[in-house]
């Protein structure tokens, strides 16, 4: 055992990690429920809710350069806010809500699967989860390599919806657009922020990339970037080619819009939503697996996951230990809040951080990459409105 990290992670890698972890499996139902409340103008909730998530992305870019180490959050909090005690908090809420999320995933995945061969759900999400999980441990450029494939599976299958949609015949509701209601983008705009949480899962990868004061804040962007382009174009397409009645009703929107324009039921896209639920939980394994090495490194009563394969040079019992809770919460635990319980984690998360880097700029303004102080001032302003609202719609 050792307990250093192997830097083998580029930028291309990096960030192809990010488009993936964030695109995952839920742009292939999001987009139904987005334009239920933006109608023809989901495309601009889409475009708005990348504009409210850049802030935080370009505080974590900032904070990256400064801290580039594992359990990027709770060092941030830690060291910006000077606050110790909460940074275990942070970095165990971390831990959570990728567990969490990779189970829902997980059992999502599974269910695409069952669906188009008609394997049992149980075993598909046992065998699904170990492979992932040995993956997680062989390597990290051997998982990122993988992730990598997923999400250019993704991004085809993304592309394919582009094209059916814009070689539909638009619909009465697309040619006649009803006049744009601003609350109902809001409220689209902030369903659809939750299609790109997954950014500040690349800060806790720093510790395995090359140069990080470069890779990391141009990796972070350009996931962002690329991810709002794709669903912008995405929910364009499919408001464009489906009545909005029909789609909004829909929980396989991507696959109505293939099947509206070319016929047939579209099932090759619940392959690729297996793909991208691979994807979504083999990241968030791997990003858990190492929040919970950084905090080893900082709390005595979690050193025993500060160490790493000597031969594989990953976290192994963080790994291990990660992917065994996956499997059984995708198994055993009721999924239907998981989402929202996640997000609600998160963006406490992007509060704190943001808080954090204030105070860290006050302190010591200088910085590899830095952003104007009204960017996390903003950032913070938008992740606790988000999580008004969030908390707000559970209760």
């Amino acid at each position: 055992m050792t307990d250093t990290l192997k830097r083998r992670i580029g930028p291309g890698l990096l960030t192809a990690y990010g488009v993936g972890v964030m695109v995952g499996a839920g742009i292939y139902v999001l987009v139904g429920a987005v334009a239920a409340d933006a109608g023809v103008w989901a495309p601009l909730s889409f475009l708005l809710a990348g504009l409210v998530a850049a802030p935080t992305a370009l505080s974590y870019a900032e904070f990256s350069t400064r801290l580039p180490e594992a359990a990027g959050e709770a060092l941030y909090v830690s060291k910006g806010l000077k606050l110790p005690f909460l940074a275990i908090i942070v970095g165990l809420a971390i831990v959570l809500a990728g567990t969490v999320s990779a189970a829902a995933v997980l059992r999502g995945g599974a269910g695409y699967l069952t669906a188009v061969t008609g394997f049992a759900m149980t075993p598909s999400i046992v065998v699904m989860g170990l492979a992932l999980m040995a993956v997680a441990i062989l390597g990290v450029l051997e998982s990122l390599a993988l992730a990598a494939v997923f999400t250019v599976v993704e991004v085809i299958g993304l592309a394919l919806v582009i094209y059916a949609g814009m070689s539909a015949n638009p619909t009465a509701d697309f040619n006649v657009p009803a006049e744009i209601v601003w609350s109902g983008v809001a409220t689209g705009a902030v369903l659809a922020f939750f299609a790109f949480i997954g950014f500040e899962d690349i800060v806790n990868m720093a510790e395995e990339v090359s140069s990080p004061e470069r890779t990391m804040p141009r990796a972070i962007l350009w996931s962002l970037v690329i991810t709002t382009l794709l669903y912008a174009l995405v929910s364009f397409a499919a408001v464009r080619a489906v009545p909005l009645g029909l789609l909004g009703k829909s929980e396989q929107p991507l696959a109505l819009v293939w099947s509206t324009v070319h016929g047939g039921n579209g099932a090759f896209l619940s392959v690729i939503a297996v793909a991208a639920a691979l994807n979504g939980v083999l990241a968030q394994i791997v990003m858990a697996s190492r929040v919970l090495f950084g905090l080893g490194k900082r709390h005595s009563g979690l050193g025993v996951f500060h160490h790493t394969h000597a031969r594989f040079g990953t976290p192994l019992l963080a790994t291990v230990l990660i992917g065994v809770a996956v499997i059984s919460g995708a198994v055993l635990l009721p999924l239907s809040d998981l989402a929202e319980t996640t997000s609600i984690l998160l963006l406490a998360v992007f509060v704190l951080v943001n808080a954090a880097l204030i105070a860290m700029k006050l302190r010591q303004p200088d910085a590899p990459f830095r952003v104007a102080m009204a960017v996390p001032i903003f950032g913070l302003i938008a992740a606790l409105a988000a999580l008004t609202v969030t908390t707000g719609v559970g209760q």
